[in-house]
């Protein structure tokens, strides 16, 4: 906990969604993990930053954790945003499977490291990319972050166990001013922040309810996950123990490690692999706080070779008197709403004096009964682009223009998943407790 309590911390937490520094970090991050090579992944304080912002025209040489399959959607995607004219570079790439990392350190003529640490420290890596399972994505951004580089952290964040760990990332991104863009890329959908402004500026009054969600069929993105040798072993070209970092030590099993998403131990099921995408932009329409109480059901209702839910559904109750609901099950793909890219259903804000949605490309605000106000229609000026994503991410590098998606944001969303994965497993009411910063079931 930072030393002016939870108050001081929250307060903080709210200024740092609507903005962030404008100062450059490219330059003396790379100074600095040269220097601190030989001793581990380098630090760097605020105070060690550069005062003038890395140049349009230079370039941003990236490091991506991770090389599986949305890591490599990932490195052919910045491939095509260099060959489109991106001022970009892959430099470095890092996996614990070595055939993996070859592929894709050969493909990308890029350095090789089966350490993620060994490319943090890499003085030839400005920002880095993290695509590896759950459980290891807040280690690897606090270690990216610590060293001064500016971080693409696919969600979630961390783990559904893991409070205390995105409580410590959401601290060094706030005192270190590190850009850290959160890969809940339907955050790059105008539509969003339109609707944001439409509430701010009181369309639809006091906002009350929301609702959200993700519906779909199937299990390929967890049993369906493929396994390219069976007969994988742990050894020096697949590093297990690194796999499981701080999960439960367990002998090693091929399907854990390459179907990782079937299991609790690396992954939360739907509630943090698919909800961060729809909760992220109803947060940030509704510009709430931290939870207040979240109560959860679900189960494998479906698909009964996991160990994660296939249908999750919560309730979250937000101390400014408003109440989301986030529904989905991975048994029946329809929304009545309708979808809208990675955040799945099409969100519903409600408030005293209308309701906000999206149909086709345009905001529709439909007044409540008893309301003065005519509904209204706005059209929408920017799709969903993970491009766009990326490129947020280098502008913020370079000038300070603030994430979309940013690490004060993500520590709402991933609060309110983890309170309601620990109510649904637990069979209780998840309250968050913002003076000690922790998350108590009662």
């Amino acid at each position: 906990m930072m030393e002016e309590g939870g108050a001081a911390f929250m307060k903080s937490l709210s200024s740092l969604e609507q903005t962030t520094s404008r100062r450059g970090f490219l330059r003396d991050a790379g100074l600095a993990a040269a220097a601190a090579a030989t001793v581990g992944v380098a630090r760097k304080t605020q105070a060690q930053a550069s005062d003038q912002p890395k140049g349009a025209n230079d370039r941003i040489r990236i490091g991506m954790i991770g090389c599986g399959g949305r890591g490599g959607y990932h490195l052919d995607l910045l491939e095509k945003m260099k060959s489109a004219g991106a001022n970009i570079e892959i430099t470095a790439v890092c996996d614990v499977y070595r055939p993996r990392l070859q592929a894709r350190a050969d493909k990308h003529k890029a350095k090789a490291y089966m350490s993620h640490k060994e490319l943090i420290a890499d003085e030839n890596v400005d920002l880095v990319g993290i695509a590896t399972p759950d459980h290891v994505h807040g280690f690897q951004a606090i270690d990216a972050v610590k060293a001064g580089k500016p971080v693409y952290c696919e969600k979630p964040v961390t783990h559904w166990r893991q409070f205390d760990l995105t409580h410590q990332l959401t601290q060094e991104v706030e005192k270190s001013k590190v850009p850290l863009q959160v890969g809940a890329q339907g955050m790059s959908d105008s539509a969003w922040s339109q609707m944001r402004k439409l509430v701010q500026d009181g369309l639809i009054g006091q906002p009350i309810h929301a609702e959200c969600g993700y519906f779909r069929v199937g299990d390929w993105g967890e049993r369906g996950m493929p396994i390219p040798d069976p007969n994988a072993q742990a050894g020096p070209d697949l590093d297990w123990e690194a796999f499981l970092a701080d999960s439960p030590k367990r002998p090693f099993d091929v399907s854990r490690f390459f179907r990782w998403r079937m299991y609790e131990d690396y992954s939360g099921g739907p509630g943090t692999d698919l909800f961060p995408h729809s909760l992220s932009p109803v947060l940030h329409i509704l510009g709430v706080g931290m939870p207040g109480t979240v109560v959860a059901t679900g189960g494998k209702f479906r698909y009964e070779e996991r160990e994660i839910p296939d249908t999750f559904n919560m309730l979250i109750d937000f101390p400014e008197k408003i109440t989301v609901a986030v529904l989905g099950t991975q048994g029946n793909n329809y929304s009545a709403t309708g979808d809208r890219g990675a955040p799945g259903r099409i969100p519903v804000i409600r408030g005293w004096e209308g309701s906000l949605t999206v149909k086709d490309q345009e905001i529709v605000f439909i007044p409540a009964e008893g309301s003065t106000k005519e509904a209204q229609k706005f059209p929408i000026e920017r799709k969903e682009s993970t491009e766009w994503h990326w490129q947020n991410l280098f502008d913020a590098a370079r000038n300070g223009t603030p994430p979309i998606s940013p690490m004060a944001l993500a520590f709402k969303v991933q609060t309110a998943l983890q309170m309601g994965i620990l109510a649904q497993r637990e069979g209780k009411v998840a309250h968050f407790d913002p003076g000690a910063m922790k998350i108590v079931l009662g």
